[in-house]
């Protein structure tokens, strides 16, 4: 195990991974804690930062997230009307700074974090990366050994962005510090094929743990295919602007 000589900086540069939305009291940290531990094993050790009793930093092992619980009402106001929820009060997880190859775990670190807030407020987590809503009975459970991509990533389609072409694009990818990818494919065509095609790129960018350059090859071992990066371009089809790089066959 590495030695870490001080505690993980919530990145300033990537967006919380999750909102929390719930009522009441926020669940304490001992609280968390057992629930934590109870799902997934220990320990986890959370400490408060200085002055905030809100702001919590969770360590399990070598790994590390930032939650504030909940955050201040006039930081969010505008925030909560964009997500039309019912919940009066929000939280937030943020990834740690973390090398590429780590950011798997940071990743699956604050998944967990948010899971066990789920059920602890019977609330509503928000994936900010892929817009996804999970309530309680959402959750998929999968052991601390297991990281699934699927489980963070999301393949979108908008059929407008180019005449006789339907846009394919990834969202998820920025949670891992990467940039989304993209493709277009002539309207007909199975939406299958490209589902396949962005999966397996996204899976073997997060082995590389970079976002290649334009002009460079990627062989998808798991379609025994060959693609390119023909161009990068910045976008925000969920709202919030992200850079892209395009594949093509």
């Amino acid at each position: 195990m590495r030695i870490r000589k001080k505690t993980p900086k919530p990145s300033a540069k990537r967006p919380p991974l999750y909102f929390i939305g719930y009522r009441g009291t926020a669940p304490s940290t001992d609280e968390l804690v057992m629930q934590y531990e109870r799902e997934y094993g220990g320990p986890l050790s959370i400490r408060h930062e200085a002055g905030s009793p809100e702001s919590w930093q969770a360590t399990h092992g070598p790994w590390s997230a930032h939650v504030v619980m909940p955050l201040p009402a006039s930081h969010v106001a505008e925030i909560m009307k964009q997500l039309a929820w019912e919940h009066p009060l929000m939280g937030a997880i943020a990834p740690s700074v973390a090398p590429p190859r780590d950011m798997p775990d940071a990743v699956l670190l604050g998944a967990r974090l948010a899971r066990c807030l789920t059920l602890l407020t019977q609330g509503t987590a928000y994936d900010v990366t892929t817009q996804a809503y999970l309530n309680p009975s959402d959750w998929q459970n999968r052991p601390l050994t297991t990281f699934q991509i699927d489980d963070h990533l999301s393949v979108a389609q908008d059929d407008t962005a180019r005449p006789d072409h339907v846009w394919f694009y990834s969202l998820g990818l920025a949670k891992f510090g990467l940039d989304e990818i993209e493709l277009f494919q002539g309207k007909g065509l199975p939406e299958s094929d490209a589902n396949e095609i962005l999966n397996a790129a996204a899976h073997e960018l997060l082995r590389m743990g970079q976002s290649p350059k334009v002009g460079t090859s990627i062989h998808l071992p798991a379609l025994d295919q060959t693609l390119r990066i023909v161009n990068y371009r910045t976008a925000a089809p969920a709202g919030r602007m992200m850079g892209f790089r395009q594949l093509q066959s």
